[in-house]
Parts: structure tokens; C-alpha cells; sequence
């Protein structure tokens, strides 16, 4: 009589949606808990003085295969890290970086409280005081909002590349203390969807790390190191949560950024690749590819302090388990809701990459034509455009008539954010683009009757005969 089968806990070489479910989660010696437990606790005992140290000199604290040659001296299995204090790391919040990790086909994840605190701490570990980041113009309004006024304060400056396809705009933008290029791969409001393969072969020419905001698109929709990215950031509190209950970001190295090469060219990391005291090897000596997950782990987050609540880790690792079913949903009614608003007469446009009106459809096609199969790799529904669930559409009528709009609204939320369970709307001129200048409005085209909607996972017959009622309003007023 042979003994039971041991429960798998590497999940290197499932597929996504076993991932999704299984990946970060690790046995409970005290209960047998089937779902990871949430670990309220500020701080960990620690055995004896030696079990102190090497929690304290990293020993034991990251995945053995992070640092060849080093064997693991307490035997943890991958997901059972050795904890210091929470703000470093959480047993709750480990289960949700490992996945995410896994999910985006990176090597290494740091979660952390919010979404501007993950791109924040992306950022500081590659930049310092007189430093130059160059970032792609169509992004977030709050990210930029944050790159012109908190990194400003800081003394790391930002140039914006409007045409990503222009060498000499690139040219002219990048310089020698330039650090990073930041883009998105979905930017909101206008579902602009990004040329990654391209802006990578920029990043590369010019030994530069290219760090891609995958709020919107997810893992599930496209998965940036796949196209050339080297750090993926995340809004957790979006749709990798995905009810709108807790607030969080995270980090994702894709260990595939080659820093050595970089300090050859001119281009300084100090945080990763030199000592930071005396007898000490570099993060890049001692972590190898977790590198730059680690320099960011411990030189930003610990110091700075942006930590994610045990309790909010829980719900963003609990939420990825239904990801790939949640973004089918939401892609599907989008499509369907988004080819309607097109066909109203009191709808000027409809940005949305997912049409093949749209000028960036053949783009939208080869990158988010495909759904991530059961092995992981894209399979199945060619032809279709996935390019998520927020959009902008163009009401008649200016700003009269987007208030018309919105407050003839009965299903979908009055709110700011995006990625919930629940639809939404928000007028990004008088809110999260209200202190622009007009003329970069314009250029974004943020226009005075521009509506973001995010289309969550109630009927998309519920919610076109919603939109019908107000597009009633806006014909009065148009």
C-alpha cells in the first residue's frame, strides 16, 4: 500500500486558470486551513539569535532559486518565508504576490498599500534626486498629476513622448540621467492601447528598464514581459481584486533586465547594483534576477513604509482566483455595450480599441486577440480585440449634456475608479483631469463631453437600456 499523494505547491507548468486558484498558497501545519489564513500580526518570533540574523541578512527570508548556491537552512517551501515585521512582508500578502508573480510570468512581486504607492516605489528604486524618467503622454491622470508635482518635489523629472512611433521624439527625450521609460498598456479614459513591442526595442536601444502599468489590461488580457517589459505595476484595488472592497498595488520584477549592462552603458542603479555598506555584496550579487524586487522590497518600502493591509493582501489573492472569469465578462459586455454606443445618435465617438472602427483595432488585434488558454499561453478566440472594460465615449452636447448623461444614470455608480464588480462613470475633465491646462486636455482628448465609463458584471442588457435612458436626457439638451 503506497502512501497518499503529497499536495502540489509549485505550480510552475499550470496553466493560468490553476494558477489563478492555486499559486502563493501554502500548507497550515496547525489546522489544515484550505484557505490561507489572514495573518494579523505585526511582528514574528524568532527561534533563537541565529534565526534572527539570517532573517535579518536575507538567508532565509527569499526563495532559496533566487540565489544559486545558497541552500535554504530551514527547509521553507517556497511560499513559507521567514517573517520579520509586516512591513517588510506578510504572510497574507505573500500568497497574493507569489500569484501575481505567477499570473504575470514574473520572477519576484512586492505588494504594497495602493496603486500610486506601486508605481511610487517602482519608480524611486531605479530614480533619485536629479534623475529623468520619460513616460508615454496618455496615462492616468493621477499618475501624471503625481509625476509633475510629488516626484518634482523630489528632484526627478519627467519628459512625455506623445508619438511613441517617432525615433526623434524619443531622441529628444531621453537623456543621460534618464533612468526608466513608464508606460501603460491600457491608458483610461481613452482606451489608447500601447505599442509595447515597440517602446520595448526603445527601452532596449537605449539600456533603459521599461516599467508597464497593467491595471487595466491584467494578466489575463496581456501580459507585458511577454512584449519586452522588465517591472509590471499594478492598481490591485482594480480588477485584481475586483469588488471594489480593499485598496492595494504591487510590484512585479520580471527579472529579465540585464543592470550590468546598463552600468556599462552610463546608466546607474545604485540600489541594485552597488554595496550598500562595507562587506555587504550588491542586491544584484547576492539576489540575482529578484533583484531589483528585492532593492525595492527593502530600500523602498521598508524605509518609506507604503505596507499592505494583511486583511486587503487576503482579498487581492482571494479576488485573482476568479480573474479570468471576471475579465471575460467584462470584455464581452464592453464589446457588446461599446459597438451599441456607437450606432446612438447622440454619441460623437467611442473610444474603444475593441471596435474596428477604431484607429488602433489592428493593434488592439494582434496584441489582445487571443485569451490566455488553459496552458497559459494565448489560445482561442481570434479575431476579437480584448482590450478590457474602460472606455470613453463622447456625448452631444458638451458638458450639458454629459450631465444629463450621468445623472440620468441608474445602474451604472457615480464614482471615481475602475475594475469593480459594479459599472461605473466619471467625467475626467471636472474630475481627474480638473487641473490640467486646456491645451494638454485637448491634446489628450479629455473633451468636455467625454464620459469614462467602466462596464462591470450586471446584464449588458441592463445596462444598455440604463444608457438608453440617459442618452434620452442628452437629446433633450442637445
Amino acid at each position: 500500500m503506497t502512501g497518499a499523494a503529497q499536495p502540489v505547491y509549485d505550480w510552475d507548468g499550470f496553466g493560468f486558470e490553476t494558477r489563478q486558484v492555486h499559486a502563493g498558497e501554502y500548507p497550515d501545519k496547525n489546522h489544515g486551513l484550505r484557505v490561507p489564513p489572514i495573518a494579523l500580526s505585526a511582528g514574528y518570533l524568532f527561534e533563537d539569535f541565529d534565526d534572527q540574523v539570517s532573517r535579518f541578512d536575507g538567508s532565509i527570508h527569499w526563495k532559496a532559486e533566487e540565489h544559486p548556491g545558497r541552500e535554504d537552512p530551514a527547509g521553507f517551501s517556497p511560499s513559507e518565508r521567514a517573517a520579520i515585521y509586516s512591513r517588510q512582508g506578510n504572510p497574507s500578502n505573500w500568497v497574493a504576490e507569489e500569484r501575481l508573480a505567477s499570473l504575470e510570468g514574473g520572477v519576484v512581486s512586492v505588494a504594497v498599500s495602493s496603486g500610486q504607492a506601486a508605481i511610487s516605489a517602482a519608480l524611486f528604486a531605479l530614480a533619485q534626486q536629479g534623475d529623468h524618467i520619460v513616460s508615454t503622454a496618455s496615462i492616468y491622470g493621477g499618475t501624471r498629476i503625481l509625476f509633475g508635482r510629488s516626484f518634482k518635489r523630489f528632484g526627478i523629472e519627467f519628459d512625455f513622448v506623445w508619438d511613441a512611433d517617432d525615433d526623434a521624439e524619443w531622441e529628444r527625450a531621453i537623456r543621460p540621467n534618464t533612468k526608466a521609460i513608464y508606460t501603460e498598456t491600457i491608458p483610461n479614459p481613452c482606451n489608447d492601447v500601447t505599442d509595447l513591442r515597440r517602446i520595448a526595442e526603445v527601452a532596449a536601444r537605449y539600456n533603459l528598464p521599461l516599467v508597464v502599468d497593467n491595471t487595466v489590461g491584467t494578466p489575463a488580457l496581456i501580459r507585458p514581459f511577454e512584449h519586452g517589459a522588465n517591472i509590471v505595476v499594478h492598481s490591485a484595488t482594480k480588477f485584481l481584486t475586483g469588488h471594489g472592497a480593499a485598496v492595494g498595488g504591487a510590484i512585479v520584477d520580471g527579472g529579465n533586465f540585464d543592470w550590468e549592462a546598463a552600468e556599462r552603458a552610463g546608466r546607474s542603479f545604485p540600489l541594485i547594483t552597488r554595496s550598500s555598506r562595507p562587506g555587504v555584496a550588491s542586491m544584484l550579487d547576492r539576489f540575482g534576477t529578484g533583484a531589483y524586487a528585492r532593492a525595492t522590497r527593502e530600500s523602498v518600502v521598508n524605509d518609506i513604509g507604503p505596507t499592505l493591509s494583511p486583511l486587503h493582501g487576503f482579498l487581492l489573492h482571494q479576488g485573482m482566483e476568479t480573474l479570468s472569469l471576471r475579465m471575460e465578462r467584462h470584455v464581452a459586455s464592453s464589446q457588446r455595450i461599446a459597438a451599441w454606443l456607437e450606432q446612438q445618435p447622440e454619441v460623437e465617438s467611442v473610444d474603444y480599441a475593441g471596435l474596428p472602427s477604431h484607429p488602433l483595432h489592428e493593434l488592439a488585434l494582434r496584441d489582445y486577440g487571443t485569451a490566455p488558454g488553459t496552458s497559459g499561453a494565448p489560445g482561442g478566440q481570434s479575431g476579437i480585440a480584448r482590450t478590457g472594460s474602460v472606455f470613453g465615449v463622447t456625448v452631444r452636447g458638451g458638458i450639458a449634456g454629459a450631465r444629463a448623461c450621468v445623472d440620468g444614470l441608474r445602474v451604472f455608480s457615480r464614482m471615481t475608479g475602475i475594475g469593480d464588480t459594479r459599472s461605473m462613470v466619471l467625467h475626467p475633465l471636472t474630475s481627474t483631469h480638473g487641473t490640467f491646462a486646456p491645451e494638454i486636455t485637448e491634446r489628450l482628448g479629455i473633451t468636455p463631453g467625454l464620459l469614462r465609463l467602466s462596464v462591470g458584471l450586471e446584464s449588458a442588457d441592463d445596462l444598455i437600456r440604463d444608457l438608453r435612458g440617459a442618452l434620452d436626457r442628452v437629446a433633450a439638451v442637445s
